[in-house]
């Protein structure tokens, strides 16, 4: 089960979540090329460690755990597994 990043994410790309990860994967930071083209941040759900550590400093409670997310986003899964071609 990895976190996902939903609806409330886009247009915001607050990269709180991004300084929370202890695995880096959380995408693109401010920093890396596609950031101003992409409308929100992305978990790798290969490398993300379930560990939460996002979930609390997302100020636009943006981040559920696979199994939490709601039905209304369930398709942000898959927004994340191809933005990482998985």
């Amino acid at each position: 089960m990895a976190y996902v990043i939903a609806e409330p994410c886009i247009g915001t790309k607050d990269t709180a979540c991004v300084d929370a990860c202890p695995v880096d994967c959380i995408h693109p930071k401010k920093d890396e090329a596609g950031h101003a083209e992409q409308e929100q941040l992305f978990i790798d759900p290969v490398e993300c460690i379930d560990c939460g550590a996002c979930v609390p400093v997302c100020p636009v409670s943006a981040i559920f755990a696979s199994d939490d997310l709601p039905e209304k986003w369930v398709s942000f899964a898959d927004k994340a597994a191809n933005h990482y071609g998985r």
